[in-house]
């Protein structure tokens, strides 16, 4: 095994085609364990600035930066860290204008540079979700019970399932507003 160890303002979404558990807090450092081997890791640079202006009734506190999904190809060595390698904005336009362009590194436990992101390219064997029409990004079928009533439960359950990393973390952010 190899640990990837990741920054705060670094969310890791996917390693190796699997999906990342999230956490209701966020900024957290977290510590991966990757195989040996080729792995691609999937992630994007996130952080929070607070506003230092006046905010209406209701209206979010903060400034959430992120940037698009980036990924790394690493070939893995067993017993090896590694760890980002990321510009530090010192404010909230540094970091609006930094992820807009976002690029990161890896370095490994003697500090050498092993990787640099990449933009996220999705596989091309990756399923496309369906739905009413058979179409790729077409509405979801929704269960229903017997007699034609719509069981929310039982369709949020599926639009959980289907939804993206992003699509799931937009809807806890509402969720818990």
């Amino acid at each position: 095994m190899a640990i990837l160890k990741a920054p705060g303002q670094i969310e890791v979404v996917e390693v190796n085609g699997h999906d990342v558990g999230n956490f209701l807090l966020e900024d957290l450092a977290l510590d991966y364990e990757l195989l040996p081997g080729q792995n691609v890791i999937v992630f994007q640079y996130k952080t929070i600035w607070s506003k230092n202006t006046a905010v209406e009734r209701g209206e979010s506190k903060v400034n959430i930066v992120e940037s698009g999904p980036q990924q790394f190809v690493l070939d893995v060595r067993a017993g090896e860290e590694y760890s980002f390698v990321l510009p530090e904005p010192q404010n909230y336009r540094e970091a609006e204008a930094m992820a807009q362009n976002f690029r990161a590194q890896l370095a490994d436990g003697s500090g050498r540079i092993v990787a640099s992101s990449e933009a996220y390219r999705e596989p091309v064997d990756a399923v496309a979700t369906t739905g009413v029409s058979g179409m790729p990004g077409s509405v979801p079928v929704v269960p229903m019970v017997p007699g034609g009533d719509l069981n929310a439960l039982d369709g949020l359950k599926v639009l959980w399932e289907r939804a993206s990393a992003d699509e799931k973390r937009e809807f806890l952010r509402w969720a818990f507003q």
